[in-house]
């Protein structure tokens, strides 16, 4: 009963952690294989832009992706 309880606090914790913000624009500066969601309307109704950062001299990887409930949360933020 004691590793169910634990478990169920441990879960309980992890899962806000797992949630992404989603950006209004895309950051001018990004790590390399950092990932950001950005809010664009090059992307349909129900779907984000995922962002990808890449090592000098290569472009960044761009892609439409959809919007799970798991995958982010629609809170603002500031880059």
């Amino acid at each position: 009963m004691r590793s169910f309880a634990l478990g169920l606090i441990l879960s309980a914790v992890a899962v806000p952690c797992v949630a992404q913000t989603v950006l209004k624009s895309e950051p001018l500066s990004l790590a390399p294989y950092e990932v950001v969601l950005v809010q664009d309307a090059s992307c349909t109704a129900g779907k984000v832009l995922k962002v990808t950062g890449a090592i000098r001299g290569l472009h960044r990887r761009k892609i439409c992706v959809s919007l799970a409930a798991e995958q982010a949360s629609l809170a603002t933020a500031t880059p």
